[in-house]
């Protein structure tokens, strides 16, 4: 085994997420992002009677602590049997499932809590780039990493005719789902003139086409799919989960507008055993609206070419036919840095049945996937609820 990868590999449906919470969304200041990390983590773990002594597998990656991990034990006062720092920006969490139900399968540990906090907005008020600046793009000051985004969308246009408004699709849709989650920092209606009018950034992006700047944590409490029924009512099950990755800098992408998903996302769909057309709720790291496109083509949903067309219309709203990011996604609900991890707690929730207003009847699978770098790190996960095992 050398990482997220093949349909043999991986243990369909033996472990289970049996928490997720989240902490301190928008602005949290006074707060460090290990504390954010901390309080999410007792939320999700008082939700199934645990505490931080039933934790023997630690995952984390925070923006400003290289050894988060060691540090994240220490503040819980507990000695992990397998802790993880893995770092591939904001898929990093995606991937920390994929390794905490290998750990669990193998007893390597009985308690898994992965998490992530950020108090980004509060301390540095801006998106921060973690990545280095690459030596053949320096020269041209782009904005990091907005610009590398903005390059995928210009040739995304160039060659299937992409338009403003079916950007402005991606970012209102999640608006309207944001408009439903009481958590969702950014709340307030947008119209196709609001988005329109809204300023540029780095063409063809604006500053709606753009993930949010906030604070944020998550955390999540996985365990073996024995124990999880005693735990949770309603468990969500890792039915699959496969990372790729084909570069770091955008000037190193193979094809902008096909990214890694492309491998990761039929992989997790093999090892699951299910189509995307059996998927009621798709999770995506909508750093920015090209983001949103690209991933539904690339993971199976409409042919390549033709995301902008699937997403007009409401079509991935409320009331619509695939209900894509529904707490508002980083466009619209939280966006602490990275934010991977909060795929995998609205995917969760939404197949627990306790997502409230934004709650999509009968969801039993769910897709969250998981975006790191610039287009560069994909991972992709599918849940299902006991039904789907």
């Amino acid at each position: 085994m050398t990482g997220p990868g093949g349909a043999d590999a991986f243990p369909r449906g033996r472990t289970a997420i049996v928490a997720a919470a989240t902490h301190g969304i928008g602005e949290a200041p006074g707060f460090s992002s290990m504390d954010l990390a901390v309080h999410a983590s007792l939320k999700a773990l008082a939700q199934v009677g645990l505490t931080p002594a039933d934790v023997d597998g630690l995952f984390i990656g925070l923006p400003d602590e290289f050894l988060s991990g060691l540090a994240l034990a220490e503040y819980l006062g507990i000695r992990p049997r397998v802790t993880d720092n893995n770092r591939t920006g904001g898929s990093a969490f995606v991937t920390h499932a994929f390794w905490a139900a290998l750990a669990l399968e193998a007893r390597a540990c009985d308690v898994a809590l992965i998490c992530y906090g950020s108090n980004q907005r509060s301390k540095a008020g801006k998106l921060v780039s973690g990545s280095r600046p690459s030596p053949y793009e320096a020269p041209y000051r782009p904005l990091a990493p907005i610009s590398s985004y903005a390059l995928a969308a210009s040739r995304y246009r160039h060659l299937y005719g992409l338009t403003r408004e079916q950007l402005g699709a991606v970012a209102i849709a999640a608006r309207e789902w944001a408009r439903l989650n009481p958590e969702a920092f950014m709340r307030e209606p947008l119209t196709v003139e609001e988005y329109r009018a809204a300023r540029m950034v780095s063409d063809p992006l604006n500053v709606r086409d753009c993930c949010l700047v906030t604070d944020g944590a998550a955390a999540v409490v996985m365990v073996r799919a024995d124990r999880a029924k005693d735990l949770a009512a309603r468990p969500a099950y890792l039915l699959g989960c496969a990372a790729a990755a084909h570069h770091l800098d955008i000037s190193s992408m193979p094809d902008l507008t096909v990214t890694a998903a492309a491998e990761s996302g039929p992989r997790a769909f093999a090892q699951a055993g299910v189509k995307p057309s059996e998927i009621d709720v798709v999770e995506l790291y909508d750093a920015f609206t090209i983001n949103t496109i690209l991933f539904l083509e690339d993971l199976g949903f409409c042919p390549k070419g033709e995301g902008g067309r699937f997403v007009e219309g409401g079509r991935i709203a409320p009331g619509g036919d695939l209900p894509v990011n529904t707490n508002g996604g980083g466009l619209s609900c939280v966006h602490p840095g990275m934010y991977g991890l909060f795929t995998l707690v609205e995917a969760t929730q939404q197949l627990m049945g306790v997502a409230g207003a934004r709650q999509v009847p009968g969801a039993k699978l769910a897709l969250a996937h998981g975006n790191g770098g610039k287009l560069s790190s994909q991972v992709t996960a599918i849940l299902g609820t006991e039904e789907t095992l």
